[in-house]
């Protein structure tokens, strides 16, 4: 298959290196705004590179991949769109709501194929979790808590354009809770804090968050975020059932010491970033992506799920702000 990536950042040069090393990939075409880099990442991995993203889209692609800056995502989905490329886009798909619902009424719309990063649904334990719970092996489920734990923060220029922290960091989490439970979010109530670097608060955004989210089940879940947890990358859920409870991410890498007496867990090594975490899964993803461009799979993670996960981001933000509960009701979906 002929790939075509724009961007060669950094998650643009990780998703990169992982295609250059999946067999499907025969041919692999790089652009991005600073031909350099671009430059740069195709000649490490033997890549070819585009001048614009006009000419990789020109350029009789199988698939076109989208990690850029946020800013980028939903211009470039547009093209592939319009070029009827199939194309696999990095969360978020737009840097706003409203242009969430453009675009998914415009994927609506199309026969193109669009397939969205959310890593985590390609991850085996997340994978095990669904399989537990929608068998109903756990009786009914009455608490999950899910967070996302950075071990230290992106840069002060990444802030500004991420959305805040429920938009950036929990909708992972967010997507995830769909995923494993099948349940959608009834209401949340959010706040936030800062003690770290002052370009949080500058940017309107908080270092550190947490949410109490209602399902439309009645169960309960408890959501947090960091971008300071220096023991390590901490990303785990725990789903607390009626006959037992499972968590996903407690093995020997937990970012987490125990000060019981004779308990050696966790022993390490741990992970550091959401790239070491995850990198099976994005080898999965793309993968499956392979699969959505060849039409042999549907898309595993739709637009329409992409905007459910911005929806309850943008309800967390909003609770925030407002210092309120939110019904996902008032939240426009459509």
């Amino acid at each position: 298959m002929r790939i075509g990536l724009a961007g060669a950042g950094r998650i643009g040069a990780f998703h990169a290196r992982t295609l250059a090393k999946l067999d499907f990939v025969d041919d692999l075409l790089i652009t991005d705004a600073d031909v350099e880099t671009a430059r740069a990442l195709a000649d490490e991995l033997r890549a070819g590179v585009a001048r614009d993203v006009e000419a990789l889209l020109a350029s009789g692609l199988d698939g076109f991949v989208i990690a850029t800056a946020t800013p980028g995502h939903a211009p470039l989905l547009r093209q592939g769109i319009a070029a009827g490329v199939s194309t696999f886009c990095e969360k978020p798909l737009a840097a706003t709501l409203e242009e969430t619902i453009d675009l998914a009424h415009l994927v609506a719309a199309s026969e193109v194929p669009v397939h969205v990063g959310f890593q985590r649904r390609f991850d085996a334990g997340y994978q095990r979790a669904r399989q537990v719970v929608q068998a109903g092996e756990l009786g009914f489920i009455h608490t999950i808590r899910a967070n996302t734990h950075d071990q230290s923060p992106p840069h002060e220029s990444y802030i500004p354009a991420s959305g805040g922290i429920f938009r950036d960091c929990n909708v992972h989490d967010f997507d995830i809770l769909r995923f494993v439970t099948g349940r959608e979010v009834a209401t949340v109530y959010a706040t936030g804090g800062n003690k770290g670097a002052d370009f949080f608060s500058a940017a309107g955004d908080v270092d550190t968050g947490g949410a109490l989210l209602t399902m439309d089940d009645g169960s309960i879940v408890l959501v947090s975020s960091t971008r300071y947890n220096g023991g390590g990358h901490d990303v785990r859920m725990e789903i607390f059932g009626e006959r037992g409870t499972i968590g996903v991410g407690l093995d020997h890498s937990l970012a987490m010491d125990s000060v019981e007496a004779d308990v050696d867990f966790p022993r390490g090594p741990r992970r550091w970033s959401f790239m070491e975490r995850f990198l099976p899964a994005y080898q999965a993803e793309l993968t499956a992506f392979a699969e959505v461009a060849r039409g042999v799979r549907a898309s595993p993670c739709s637009v329409q799920d992409a905007l459910e996960a911005f929806r309850v981001a943008e309800a967390c933000e909003l609770s925030r702000a407002e210092r309120r509960p939110v019904a996902l009701a008032e939240i426009k979906g459509n």
